[in-house]
């Protein structure tokens, strides 16, 4: 039990430089730049451009959503429902952030 723990409060805190690292900014423009063809990535944006895709805000909110999952969807070679999209591992993370910061 103790060992569980530790390993949270350890996970826990070797994530906190990674999410400090992120340029909420950077990828707020890429957003607006890369992704508003297709979504509302803006706060209080409800409706996307294309009806099916999701606002920033409805991705922030899905229960679970992380930045590894995020981070893992944008770098996937194949959208079924996307154009292919390229991006830096550092603009993705950026643009992780950024959505993460929708739920707040």
């Amino acid at each position: 039990m103790r060992i569980t723990i530790v390993a949270i409060v350890v996970g826990t805190f070797a994530t906190v430089p990674a999410v400090q690292a992120q340029d909420i900014q950077h990828g707020r423009r890429l957003a607006l730049e890369v992704c508003a063809t297709c979504h509302a990535v803006l706060p209080g944006q409800m409706q996307s451009a294309v009806a099916e895709a999701p606002s920033f805000e409805a991705v922030a909110a899905t229960p679970g959503m992380t930045a590894m999952a995020l981070n893992v969807w944008l770098t996937a070679q194949s959208h079924p429902t996307m154009p292919n999209i390229i991006l830096s591992p550092i603009d993705v993370q950026d643009v992780s952030g950024y959505i993460l910061s929708l739920e707040e």
